[in-house]
């Protein structure tokens, strides 16, 4: 068999197809540490959607959605015609719809829901959104408020990434602390989803704004009525055989 390696703004996954549906956690451990990559996702056939993904963190844990790896797997499955230039697929988090041009994928994501109202603590303003999996954002205006042990303290307390977030001039910065990484992430997509929403929640963004995480890439979150879209550059490293 055959794996691929995409990087997708600095998330790095390793990602390959199959018909068979099993346990991967221990599979997802070897690769991830072979490759030094954020993920392994494994593509498995559905009979309603184009297909369904097993999405794992590199410490074997699973995750229902992650939204680089939506973006990453889109465009494989794009390249290996498991999917035309529009795609449809099933994540623990639901139903993701993507739209893939040349190395461009933009994808809808579910439904944010939220977790908690705004709230105190460690001396910062949290809220708690699920965005296909639940973030913690803290707006700051000095993103080196950003302190690790703070973040895993916050992290363990609530179950949730957390993500401190700075708007200047319509645009937004992010730095995430990652479930499964357990650490500072060089992107997280859902984390710049709910960053964007809380933002644009109190009026510091507009409906269509340039996001940027730790790798400094850009990406564009837009919100159309009760939808938000991420959209951003995928690129394709190699493939191998294992």
């Amino acid at each position: 068999m055959q794996y691929s390696k995409y990087d997708a703004s600095g998330n790095t996954f390793v990602i390959f197809h199959t018909n068979e549906r099993k346990d991967y956690s221990s599979l997802a451990i070897e690769l991830c540490k072979k490759e030094e990559v954020d993920g392994l996702i494994v593509v498995v056939p559905h009979i309603v959607y184009d297909f369904e993904w097993l999405f794992y963190n590199n410490d074997g844990s699973t995750a229902t959605m992650c939204g680089n790896g939506s973006r990453a797997v889109a465009h494989y499955a794009y390249k290996n015609q498991l999917c035309g230039s529009f795609t449809k697929f099933l994540t623990g988090a639901g139903e993701i719809n993507c739209t893939i041009e040349a190395d461009i994928v933009e994808t809808q994501m579910t439904k944010p829901v939220e977790v908690k109202e705004p709230f105190t603590e460690e001396g910062f303003l949290c809220w708690i959104v699920n965005t296909g999996v639940p973030h913690i954002v803290i707006m700051t205006e000095d993103l080196n408020d950003f302190d690790l042990e703070i973040c895993a303290r916050l992290r363990a307390k609530y179950n949730a990434n957390v993500n401190f977030a700075k708007a200047i001039n319509g645009k937004l910065f992010v730095r995430t602390f990652e479930r499964g990484v357990e650490g500072e992430t060089l992107a997280c997509g859902t984390g710049m989803v709910a960053s964007f929403l809380r933002a644009s929640n109190l009026g510091l963004v507009p409906n269509m704004a340039k996001v940027y995480p730790k790798s400094n890439e850009q990406l564009t979150i837009r919100k159309d009525d009760d939808s938000l879209y991420f959209k951003g550059a995928v690129k394709f490293i190699d493939s191998k055989e294992f």
